[in-house]
């Protein structure tokens, strides 16, 4: 059986700060948001509200998320991932998660609380089943 390549991609540490300081900014509920870039290298962020304002699932706000994605494509990038967080866990996609996947061809990133503080994960959910994706943060 031949293997998948494993995917990845880089984010700027401003970008992963960025996202850290929305996860944080949105407690108790989940936060969500888009990332736009090229080339699994991430380029901007678009924090978006979560119009469910639960702690255990996200909607991102439809007006929002259509203008995300609007100026993530007026930079010329293209939607290279979308995070969300859960609070309460788990540190994987939920079965809510893999029921709702809208842009499988986006690495999908999710925040949860570790021993000392936030860890992220990423996830490629294109196939019959979520496979990680390595995060490689960058100077930037």
């Amino acid at each position: 059986m031949q293997r998948m390549p494993e995917r990845s991609l880089e984010i700027p540490l401003s970008i992963w700060d960025a996202m850290l300081k929305h996860v944080e900014a949105c407690l108790p509920q989940e936060a969500c948001g888009l990332l736009g870039g090229a080339g699994g290298q991430v380029r901007s962020i678009v924090p978006v509200t979560n119009a469910e304002r639960s702690p255990v699932r996200y909607r991102m706000d439809p007006l929002e998320q259509v203008r995300a994605i609007l100026s993530i494509e007026e930079d010329g990038l293209e939607l290279v991932g979308i995070f969300h967080s859960h609070p309460l866990g788990p540190e994987g996609p939920s079965a809510t998660d893999l029921a709702q996947i809208t842009y499988p061809e986006a690495v999908y990133l999710i925040w949860s609380p570790g021993g000392r503080g936030w860890r992220c994960r990423a996830f490629d959910l294109s196939g019959d089943r979520p496979r990680a994706v390595t995060l490689v943060r960058t100077e930037g």
